[in-house]
């Protein structure tokens, strides 16, 4: 499970064996989790995140989409 992004309490980061699904960024912070895809930037699911948090996660997600997506395609290439 790589860790790609730590942004305050948030930690991002994908699952070893993915690589068949479409890019994509976990999102994790204490018991709350939720998945966006990343092209184009969507909230695929959320396990607990309040809508707030959402549209804070949402917001790193984009800011750092194209971190993300590098992280992805390296480790999966």
């Amino acid at each position: 499970m790589p860790t790609v992004l730590r942004v305050g309490r948030y930690r991002f980061h994908f699952f070893s064996n993915e690589s068949n699904e479409s890019p994509h960024i976990h999102v994790k912070a204490g018991g709350d989790e939720a998945q966006y895809w990343l092209d184009p930037v969507a909230l695929a699911v959320n396990y607990g995140f309040n809508a707030r948090e959402l549209n804070e996660v949402e917001k790193l997600v984009i800011e750092h989409r194209v971190k993300l997506l590098e992280a992805w395609n390296e480790y999966f290439a």
